[in-house]
């Protein structure tokens, strides 16, 4: 009888990484906290409309005659001055909540990372083009700029993404440079130029695949940050428009009623602050754990 031998599976360096961040986690109170909120906040964008008590006022149908009702039973987070229910107006509003802060960080990171490993491996001229340019875009408030983007292309929810996207992308440009600046003398690049590997080749091979860890601590942050930002732009009548469902706009209705119908702005104010806590919170962890000074 033939003896096969057994193969046990090995271990890479990404299934270490990934145990790693899991341990971290799993001891960190508050960053498993914040994971879990994340987790919730992601299973309500997917399944909003299935477990919202009211879909249809969710997504904006009126309902006058239970305007500003209090919370209840029937109403656990009340009503609005429309008679629509808040908590499925607070559920059905995660689904952008979600998807357009990581449309926003995705088409930030497409645009700023390959401009800025680029620019700090070519050096020279084109890094000193690509980074003034960069400086340009950093020297006014992210939130400002794309205040004024926004103003310049119209309301809207498609317009206030595109203004986040073009005040956001310098970020991941600096992140790209500082890595590709460290990279571009290491043995590994000099010895694939020696052998006449093209740049376009290295970039993509041996730079891009570096800068993921620090792009991916900052995407992080960044989701939390947007969020805020597409609240801030809705609230002030450039992002989304009534009856859509948001959390800024849903701020922004209920301001006037603060006073007396405090839960009509209190309620999606707290979502916005649960949900970009729980991402600060969890980028910082990421921090933590890729920063080479720290990892073990």
């Amino acid at each position: 009888m033939t003896n096969i031998p057994l193969v046990l599976p090995v271990e890479t360096e990404n299934t270490r990484t990934f145990r790693h961040v899991v341990a971290v986690i799993v001891r960190d109170p508050l960053a498993l906290i914040s994971t879990v909120i994340i987790i919730l906040f992601i299973f309500t964008a997917l399944f909003a409309k299935q477990i919202a008590p009211y879909p249809e006022e969710g997504a904006g149908r009126t309902n006058a005659s239970n305007s500003l009702l209090a919370p209840s039973a029937e109403h656990p987070l009340g009503t609005d001055k429309l008679g629509r229910d808040l908590l499925s107006r607070i559920l059905v509003g995660a689904r952008p909540a979600l998807i357009i802060p990581i449309g926003v960080v995705f088409f930030a990171v497409l645009i700023g990372a390959p401009l800025g490993a680029l620019a700090g491996y070519k050096g020279g001229w084109l890094d000193e083009v690509i980074m003034r340019i960069t400086d340009l875009f950093l020297a006014f408030p992210s939130l400002l700029l794309a205040m004024a983007i926004a103003s310049a292309l119209g309301r809207g929810l498609d317009k206030a993404a595109i203004a986040l996207v073009i005040s956001w992308w310098p970020w991941y440009t600096r992140i790209a440079r500082g890595v590709a600046v460290s990279l571009k003398e290491r043995y590994f690049v000099e010895a694939a130029q020696a052998v006449g590997v093209k740049d376009a080749v290295i970039i993509v091979r041996h730079i891009l695949p570096n800068t993921i860890s620090p792009i991916l601590v900052q995407a992080t942050v960044d989701l939390g940050t947007v969020i805020l930002a597409m609240g801030g732009l809705a609230f002030l009548g450039l992002g989304t428009q009534p009856p859509s469902p948001d959390w800024g706009l849903m701020v922004s209705e209920g301001r006037e009623l603060i006073l007396n119908q405090w839960w009509v702005a209190t309620y999606p104010g707290l979502a916005i602050f649960i949900v970009v806590l729980a991402f600060n919170l969890l980028g910082d962890t990421l921090r933590d754990i890729f920063d080479p000074r720290q990892y073990r």
